[in-house]
């Protein structure tokens, strides 16, 4: 007898339907797997035998044949055993099901004794077995709050291999999980624990990441040690423009693929914020493996990616970046496919002026030999500050600040300011696709959409000339001169837009570390 039913591959962050095929012939003993498995699926033959025994199951005796189709696909993982072990009991005869196999996709990892342990990449998995018009999903109780988010599509919650094949004879009455997907989005898509409203004093550091916010800018802040950088940047998610329910989407499915979501979570309704250690190695920031898995840029998509100590960081890793930063993706090739992940991301990233990090202090003196200063910036190439638009300067804040009790904004107020910002540059670019942002815009766009005056431009050239500013720095000037320009709902960008965007390029100064 031949059972047949539907499994799924994930890559990158889409799913491919995989074809579960058993069949018992007479004439033979034995099992085999065929359809290019990996060592995980062929040793689910072990777990899938001492679970049904263990489950009371009777096996056939006869040769069994497990195909997994298409057979040029790489089978990996152990995410097979359910399907695998539901197909085996009725291809050899031994039950009959109620249920049509194939309208179900199934899966699930087997314990010894008939448990199912949660799997991974389930939100694309559904995506696409809604997509083929299937009609349920039968998996894991753990993961099944992720798979409900899909509509028209029944998600059947198991927690024991007996339990799905009551469901599948009809022994069971298992209801589907039903969740309301825009009501939890709605009600959890602004909830931040950290408030820019607990952050006293640090004015100018608000406005420069709310500038930041509002134009989608990159961002490196530079001070000296408990200064309120981390605190700082930890709270620019909440400023952040809300995540709209395709982009929540689109983020829950990379960390449902790189299995980060727990039993309690169904959509991720906050921007990500990741803050990942200066150990971190290449693959870990960008994302790699045997089987491409997504890196710490992916799971930052959407939101802000806050490298701490950015100097510390190894060179390598920093560089490996510079590319996604551009193009807002990345492809990670292996000898047999090539998986793209999406990248879109804020740089946040902080480090001290010096290697003692009391280089320009108010108050204490640097203890850098002469050259260190320059030495430590030069850990960073000029490629990646060259993708950071504002250089923010953050000095400690002082007895009388800290002791204030004046009420401060909140991160709900300085947000309306950022979300109105970035309707203007919606409208603005709603004939570019891939353009959302300023800090989106290539070089030739920005001479046509920045356009200042000679006031503005003899403003510039003067800074330009006094200060020491590199070449670089003039088109990033420009973009962050035009998101000021927006906060202040202006068509034209102003000279004072201009001199605050002058400010905050602190690193290319040519005597910053002299």
């Amino acid at each position: 007898m031949l059972s047949t039913t539907f499994g799924a591959a994930v890559y990158g962050v889409s799913a491919a339907l995989i074809t579960v095929e058993v069949s018992v012939l007479k004439g033979g003993f034995g099992v085999s797997v065929v359809g290019l498995p990996d060592n995980a699926v062929r040793e689910s033959l072990q777990r899938i035998d001492a679970a049904l025994k263990n489950g009371g199951f009777e096996l056939s005796r006869y040769k069994t044949i497990i195909n997994l189709a298409p057979a040029d696909i790489r089978k990996e993982g152990s995410a097979y055993d359910l399907p695998i072990a539901v197909c085996m009991l009725t291809s050899g005869g031994k039950l009959e099901y109620e249920k049509d196999l194939k309208e179900y996709v199934i899966l699930g990892e087997l314990s010894l004794d008939g448990k199912l342990r949660p799997i991974k990449g389930v939100l694309p998995i559904a995506i696409e077995a809604r997509a083929n018009k299937l009609k349920g999903f039968i998996l894991p109780k753990e993961n099944a709050l992720e798979a409900s988010i899909v509509n028209n599509l029944d998600v059947i919650p198991v927690e024991t291999l007996q339990e799905a094949v009551g469901f599948l004879t009809g022994e069971i009455d298992i209801k589907p999980l039903v969740t309301d997907t825009r009501d939890i989005f709605y009600h959890t898509i602004n909830e931040y624990e950290a408030d820019f409203s607990h952050v006293q004093g640090q004015e100018n550091i608000k406005r420069a990441l709310e500038i930041a916010a509002a134009g989608g800018h990159n961002a490196i802040m530079i001070g000296p040690p408990g200064a309120g950088k981390t605190m700082l940047a930890k709270r620019l998610p909440s400023i952040l423009p809300p995540l709209t329910l395709m982009e929540a989407l689109e983020t829950t499915k990379i960390h449902s693929v790189a299995g980060k979501l727990d039993s309690s979570s169904s959509l991720i309704a906050r921007r990500p914020f990741r803050n990942p250690h200066h150990t971190i190695s290449d693959a870990a920031l960008v994302g790699g493996g045997s089987f491409p898995q997504p890196g710490e840029i992916s799971l930052a998509h959407n939101g802000v990616l806050f490298l701490d100590e950015l100097p510390e960081f190894k060179r390598t890793v920093l560089e490996v970046m510079r590319q996604p930063l551009e193009e807002r993706k990345v492809v990670i090739s292996r000898t047999r496919l090539a998986v793209e992940f999406p990248s879109s991301f804020m740089l946040i990233a902080s480090m001290n002026p010096c290697p003692c990090g009391y280089y320009n202090h108010p108050e204490k003196d640097c203890t850098c030999p002469p050259g260190a200063v320059e030495k430590y910036l030069n850990k960073i190439s000029g490629p990646l500050l060259d993708r950071i638009d504002l250089h923010v300067e953050v000095t400690p804040v002082s007895f009388d600040e800290i002791s204030s009790t004046r009420k401060n904004e909140t991160s709900s107020e300085i947000r309306e300011r950022v979300v109105k910002a970035r309707e203007i540059q919606i409208e603005r670019f709603k004939a570019f696709e891939e353009i959302h942002s300023n800090a989106m815009m290539p070089a030739e766009m920005v001479k046509k959409i920045c356009e200042i005056g000679d006031p503005g431009k003899a403003l510039l050239k003067k800074a330009m000339e006094r200060l020491g500013l590199s070449a670089r720095a003039y088109d990033r000037i420009l973009k962050v001169s035009r998101t000021i320009a927006d906060l202040a709902g202006t068509e034209e960008i102003r000279i004072e837009h201009l001199a605050e965007a002058i400010q905050y390029r602190s690193l290319d100064r040519e005597n910053w570390a002299g």
